[in-house]
């Protein structure tokens, strides 16, 4: 099985890939699996969706370059559940397995894809509580007579009128008011016409 192995350390300070790397490369080594590459994200936040390398082994993936990624840990590859769940289903589709070391999870195994089915219903179940109690609460700040949802802006429509007879373009009159573009746009489009 060839493999590719993802490290990841959040920040330079102190923190050295070369501990994840070696214990990654000497479990290959006992596999007998040869390493494709290896790809490093340097003081990259795991919150991010986006990382340099996690980018390039997403892609060399698709280019089906290795059959399986190897991680240290499940938190190294990614910190959100719903990006875990929705990159390791995107592996699972284009036939590469995913395999976290210290997690004992090797989703090339039926356990494995048991475990992570566990886990990602687990995810979901989490996910819909937090749901249900934000709809909740909405519903009892209703009830007490609070306003939902951001402030209503209060809208100079004189003050746009002046600034823009003083030739201030719609983004300088945006800025000077400290409102949205669209916002301006719409106050001009409603005042009455001459």
């Amino acid at each position: 099985m060839r493999v590719a192995i993802y490290a990841r350390v959040s920040t330079l300070n102190g923190q050295d890939p070369h501990m994840q790397t070696r214990e990654l490369k000497e479990y290959c080594q006992r596999r007998g699996w040869p390493i494709e590459g290896e790809y490093v994200d340097l003081g990259v936040s795991g919150a991010k969706d986006s990382r340099p390398e996690l980018n390039r082994l997403m892609s060399d993936a698709k280019r089906r370059r290795f059959d399986s990624i190897l991680v240290w840990k499940l938190d190294r590859f990614g910190r959100s559940l719903r990006h875990l769940v929705n990159a390791i289903a995107e592996l699972e589709s284009i036939g590469v397995t995913f395999v976290s070391l210290t997690d004992n999870l090797d989703l090339s195994t039926p356990s494995g894809r048991l475990m992570f089915q566990v886990i990602a219903a687990m995810g979901e179940f989490e996910r819909e509580l937090i749901r249900e109690r934000v709809r909740s609460g909405m519903r009892n700040a209703k009830e007490k007579g609070k306003s939902i949802g951001r402030p209503r802006s209060i809208v100079d429509s004189c003050e746009i009128e002046r600034l823009r007879n003083s030739g201030a373009s719609w983004r300088a009159i945006a800025k000077a008011t400290g409102m949205s573009l669209a916002t301006v746009h719409a106050a001009r489009s409603k005042r009455p016409s001459d």
